[in-house]
């Protein structure tokens, strides 16, 4: 049986596949994948990792051009969908579902672009990774990956959600932290005279972050226009009132904080998770320094790290991207930066030409009822396909 064509039925069928993360699993996502590249002829190797955690890779002939996805999608959560989360359901031109943007749909569209290549006859000349665990970082999907070798640095198109005229070239750095503050425990009654709070060492040091937070971080020369245009973006999406100051300063959220016994103990505990975003022209190592400095109280365990990292707007891959969405959208594409990070920080360091784009509804990512447009999809698997006849030898 011949393998579908259409973005939206290949996006539908995905959702409908559970690869919640966490747990992770995307064995059952993976293997629709492997089934649909076996009916097209073309061969995988298949990536295990603990937890079910399945990556797919197909690596082309000499080929210039990684396409990556991820599988793995964040939990529904217990908001009040209006559709089933797991569906696929198709209403008014969309498509609901969650992963459906971030970023089912994305693999959807390189799925039905490489089966249009496929079947007009001729041969792939991409790579392909189909990946787990981008959800919780990386360390178990596209790190896996490079870790196999199988693919060397190249340029490489992430189907990552973006509006459909800006290709992300870089995204902010990111440091996740965890801290296990102590305190010294005394009666309540005679704090701050007696004792050492766990839990008032760590409003010391979020009250620190709201200070680091003010200082304003400019942009390297080379992303100063895309940081410009960035800034109106975010702001368009999310009706930001300066959405420059999310791009140029140190973000932090106290994601989970817990501490303290009772009410009448002064606290000889307390633990916080923390994740911060770091700007252009800032440094995670610096940035962590001054954290430890701070809380000389506290162990410190870092989750995860990434510098600022960003692709040259000049290469070679931008100007082919920026090609095909002006024949497909008829606008002029303006390259961006992101606020948030992807698989593309780990592909960055490891010498590959990140950019990132793909279909999708912004504004309903991780949310309640997620969504993409059915157009979006079809757009998008267009543009794919264009790219991929540029890197026909």
């Amino acid at each position: 049986m011949a393998p579908p064509s259409h973005p939206a039925r290949i996006c539908a069928d995905l959702v409908r596949i559970r690869s919640v993360n966490p747990p992770g699993d995307t064995t059952d996502a993976a293997s629709y994948i492997r089934e649909h590249l076996d009916a097209l002829g073309i061969g995988s190797h298949t990536i295990r990792k603990p937890g079910g955690r399945e990556s797919l890779v197909s690596p082309g002939p000499a080929a210039g051009l990684l396409l990556c996805g991820h599988l793995d999608v964040v939990p529904a959560g217990e908001g009040d969908w209006s559709v089933d989360p797991f569906g696929g359901e198709i209403r008014d031109g969309m498509l609901y579902g969650r992963g459906s943007s971030d970023m089912k749909g994305g693999c959807a569209a390189i799925l039905a672009a490489v089966t249009d290549v496929v079947e007009k006859g001729r041969e792939l000349p991409v790579s392909l990774a189909f990946v787990a665990d981008e959800e919780t970082g990386g360390e178990l999907g596209i790190r896996a990956v490079l870790d196999a070798g199988l693919i060397p640095p190249c340029d490489c198109l992430v189907a990552e959600p973006t509006p459909v005229l800006n290709p992300v070239i870089g995204m902010k750095g990111l440091l996740r932290l965890a801290f296990r503050f102590r305190g010294q425990p005394g009666h309540g009654s005679l704090y701050p005279r007696v004792g050492v709070s766990a839990v008032m060492e760590a409003l010391d040091l979020l009250e620190y972050l709201k200070e680091a937070h003010e200082k304003v971080y400019p942009p390297p020369e080379a992303l100063r226009e895309s940081v410009e245009v960035s800034a109106e973006v975010l702001g368009e999406i999310f009706g930001l009132a300066d959405p420059k100051e999310v791009l140029q300063r140190i973000t932090f959220n106290p994601g989970r904080i817990e501490g303290g016994e009772k009410a009448n103990v002064v606290a000889a505990r307390c633990s916080l998770e923390l994740e911060l975003r770091i700007p252009f022209g800032a440094s995670v190592e610096q940035v962590l320094a001054s954290l430890r400095a701070r809380a000389r109280r506290a162990g410190v365990e870092v989750l995860a790290w990434s510098e600022p990292n960003f692709t040259p707007p000049d290469v070679a891959l931008v100007g082919i991207l920026s090609r095909e969405i002006r024949r497909v959208h008829g606008g002029e594409p303006r390259p961006i930066v992101q606020w948030a990070a992807s698989d593309a920080k780990h592909l960055r360091a490891a010498g590959f030409r990140v950019v990132e784009y793909g279909p999708g509804d912004l504004a309903t990512l991780h949310g309640v009822d997620e969504r993409v447009p059915v157009r979006a999809l079809e757009q998008a698997a267009d543009v794919y396909h264009g790219v991929i006849n540029a890197y026909t030898v």
